[in-house]
C-alpha cells in the first residue's frame, strides 16, 4: 500500500481547485475504505461513532428486516390468484378464446361486402376472477346445474346441497375481493412507502455518516505523511471533517429516531389484521349457515336411504 500513501501525499500537495479538492478527498476516502477492509488500518485508528448512534443503527436494521420479511409474503395480496395455481392453465385457455374472438370479429367486420361468408360477431368473454373461492363457487354451480338438469334432478338432495355450497362460496368470493382491496390500500401501499421513504432516508443518512467518517480518518492518515508546509492545512482538514461528521451523525440520529418512533407500521399491521378478520368472519358465517342446511339434507337423505333398505 506504499504507492497509495505516496499518491495521497502527491494529491494533497497539489494546488487544486474546489472540484479537484473534492475529487482528492473522495479518492482518499476510497483508499481508506479499502485499507480498512483489508485490515491495514489498526482498529484504534478508526473513529469510534457514538454508542447511541450504533444502537439506533441496529434497531433500524432490525425494523427494515422486519418490513422486508412481512412484505416478502404479504405482497401476494397484490395478485388475486395467490391461492389458485390452476389459474395458469385457465389463463392460457382464456387467451386462446380471446384470440379466437378477435379473429372472428375481425373477419365479421372486414368480410362484409365481399363474396366470402362473414361470421357473426361474438360478444367478448366475461372476465373471471382467478381466486380459489371464485373457482369453488363456479365448480359447485356447474356440478349443481348438471345434477338438477337430469330427469328428477329438481328433487336431488345432492344437487340442492351443491347449489347451497356454490351460493356460500359466491358470498365468500365477494368478501375475498374486498379483503384484498383493503389490504392493498391500507396495508401494502403504506408499508412499502415506509420502507422506500422514511427507512431509506435514514439509510442514506447513515451512508453520509460513513462517508464523512472515512473522510475524517483519511484526513488523519494524510496528516501523518504531510510535508511541513502542508501540516497546517492538513490539521484544518481534520477539524472540518470532524465538524462535518458531528453534524451528519446528529442528522442521522434524528432521522433514525423518527423512523423508530413512527406509529405507521403498527397502524398498517392493524389494518391488515382487520381486513383478514372481516374476510374470515364472513367466510365462517357463510359456511356455518350453509353447513347447517346441508347437514339437514344429509340427515334426510340418510333417513330415506335407510327407509328404502328396510323394505
Amino acid at each position: 500500500m506504499e504507492h497509495w500513501t505516496k499518491l495521497q501525499s502527491s494529491l494533497s500537495t497539489l494546488n487544486l481547485g474546489q472540484s479537484a479538492n473534492k475529487l482528492a478527498k473522495g479518492f482518499n476516502s476510497s483508499v481508506q475504505a479499502t485499507r480498512e477492509r483489508l485490515g491495514q488500518i489498526a482498529p484504534e485508528e478508526i473513529t469510534e461513532l457514538p454508542q447511541e448512534y450504533k444502537d439506533l443503527e441496529t434497531r433500524v436494521d432490525a425494523l427494515r428486516q422486519a418490513h422486508l420479511a412481512m412484505l416478502k409474503i404479504t405482497r401476494a395480496y397484490e395478485f388475486e390468484s395467490y391461492d389458485y395455481p390452476t389459474q395458469i392453465q385457465e389463463s392460457i385457455t382464456e387467451l386462446s378464446t380471446t384470440i379466437g374472438h378477435g379473429i372472428t370479429n375481425f373477419a365479421a367486420t372486414n368480410l362484409k361486402g365481399t363474396n366470402l361468408p362473414a361470421p357473426n360477431p361474438l360478444p367478448p368473454a366475461e372476465a373471471q376472477h382467478k381466486t380459489l373461492p371464485h373457482a369453488l363457487g363456479r365448480a359447485a354451480t356447474t356440478a349443481a346445474t348438471v345434477l338438477t338438469a337430469a330427469p328428477g334432478g329438481v328433487d336431488d338432495k345432492f344437487g340442492q346441497a351443491l347449489a347451497l355450497y356454490a351460493g356460500a362460496w359466491e358470498n365468500i368470493a365477494g368478501a375475498r375481493v374486498e379483503q384484498d382491496d383493503a389490504i392493498q390500500r391500507q396495508y401494502l401501499y403504506p408499508w412499502q412507502t415506509t420502507l422506500s421513504a422514511s427507512i431509506n432516508v435514514a439509510m442514506k443518512a447513515r451512508q453520509a455518516v460513513r462517508a464523512s467518517r472515512l473522510e475524517l480518518d483519511a484526513a488523519k492518515q494524510s496528516l501523518k505523511t504531510a510535508s511541513p508546509a502542508r501540516q497546517e492545512q492538513a490539521k484544518l482538514d481534520i477539524e472540518n471533517a470532524e465538524d462535518d461528521l458531528v453534524q451528519k451523525t446528529e442528522v442521522a440520529i434524528t432521522l433514525m429516531k423518527t423512523v423508530l418512533e413512527n406509529p405507521e407500521p403498527l397502524k398498517n399491521l392493524n389494518e391488515l389484521i382487520k381486513a383478514q378478520l372481516v374476510y374470515f368472519s364472513s367466510a365462517a358465517e357463510a359456511l356455518s349457515s350453509t353447513q347447517g342446511e346441508i347437514e339437514e339434507l344429509s340427515v334426510a337423505a340418510e333417513g330415506e336411504y335407510r327407509k328404502s333398505r328396510d323394505h
